[in-house]
């Protein structure tokens, strides 16, 4: 066989914005009774998106969901890992370790959405932490052997996801990950939300970049009283 005959018969590339159908898929926020989870649950939740937001008192996220509507339900953490095909992760840093080693079980064999931004505060505003394992998302994957970690949603304005009046928000969301499978099923979650992409950024070791820009983004939202997002140009 020549090589142009070996050429001919190669499959054509994968269309990068060929995306599964995520629709049927139960997402689980954990952290869902903050303003970055209740928003990324409200927004999902108007698509159609199966729902269950977590909480380490089940009562809070039950309160929660009742106020988002949109057929969210409210559990405890563990429940939530265990009810959920996707599960983001919305808690707060200093909380992020003891949670996620708590659920390990019920996290094992999930595909496991970080979105935690690992930052300080001072004076001087908003800085980025550097985890010993280089970023939250890393730490998430050295915590949780078992499951299928990515890291997505970090440049999301919560007072935007909650708004209510706001039927778009354009932006895009930056998708790191192992497994291009794991990675495509999580833009495709972003792209259920009006006015949003998901963007491929690379694999795990590159999260920490993309956590440590939320501070650049406070700066920007603090001197232009905005709620700034991301765009990707020419992709």
């Amino acid at each position: 066989m020549t090589s142009t005959d070996s050429a001919a018969q190669k499959a054509p590339a994968k269309d990068p914005w060929d995306l599964p159908d995520v629709s049927g898929l139960v997402v689980g926020v954990l952290g869902g009774t903050g303003p970055q989870g209740k928003g990324l649950a409200h927004r999902l939740a108007r698509t159609g998106q199966k729902v269950i937001v977590g909480s380490r008192a089940a009562e809070r996220a039950v309160a929660a969901a009742e106020e988002i509507g949109h057929g969210v339900e409210g559990a405890d953490n563990a429940e939530t890992a265990r009810r959920s095909d996707i599960v983001i992760v919305a808690v707060p840093w200093d909380g992020h370790a003891r949670t996620l080693e708590s659920l390990r079980g019920e996290l094992a064999g999930k595909l496991v959405v970080d979105c935690v931004n690992p930052l300080g505060f001072d004076k001087q505003g908003a800085y980025a932490l550097r985890p010993e394992e280089g970023s939250a998302a890393e730490q998430a994957a050295a915590l949780l052997p078992d499951s299928r970690v990515t890291a997505a949603f970090h440049h999301l304005s919560a007072v935007l996801l909650q708004d209510p009046e706001i039927d778009e928000i354009d932006t895009d969301v930056m998708v790191l990950g192992e497994a291009r499978a794991d990675v495509e099923i999580v833009q495709a979650l972003a792209g259920r939300i009006p006015g949003m992409r998901g963007v491929f950024a690379g694999r795990l070791r590159n999260a920490h970049q993309v956590e440590s820009l939320v501070a650049n983004l406070i700066s920007v939202n603090r001197r232009y009283k905005a709620h700034a997002g991301l765009r990707v140009t020419d992709v």
